[in-house]
């Protein structure tokens, strides 16, 4: 089974949200969640943080009966698309004035149960 959960419009760049990213896809949903709490960027993790957390809350709350924990999911799927950008002035050298882009992006986080992944190998 799995679950997933989408973050739109964050205020973090593609690039260092993917740096982030790369350190979590295919672990463990606790261990991602312990590799977020301790890294040192604290305004580049809370997004990735939140849809992680949704994602668990998605497919705990998915699987109703069956109980599943969080130590039986894994981040299968971990991704980040780029979001409309905020474009700004900004007084430039001479005069003249510079384009600043604040750039924003999507973030998909999805978590899946490790007997899916056991029963479509055989």
């Amino acid at each position: 089974m799995e679950a997933r959960a989408i973050s739109r419009y964050q205020r973090i760049s593609v690039k260092k949200a993917n740096r982030i990213l790369e350190l979590i896809r295919g672990k463990n949903a606790k261990e991602a969640l312990n590799i977020l709490y301790f890294l040192p960027k604290p305004k580049h993790k809370v997004p990735i943080l939140k849809a992680l957390k949704s994602a668990i809350a998605n497919a705990i709350y998915k699987a109703g009966k069956a109980k599943i924990k969080e130590e039986d999911l894994y981040v299968k799927e971990a991704r980040v698309t780029p979001g409309p950008m905020l474009k700004r002035w900004q007084a430039g050298p001479m005069g003249r004035a510079m384009m600043i882009r604040r750039r924003s992006s999507h973030i998909y986080i999805t978590v899946a149960t490790k007997e899916e992944e056991i029963g479509k190998e055989e």
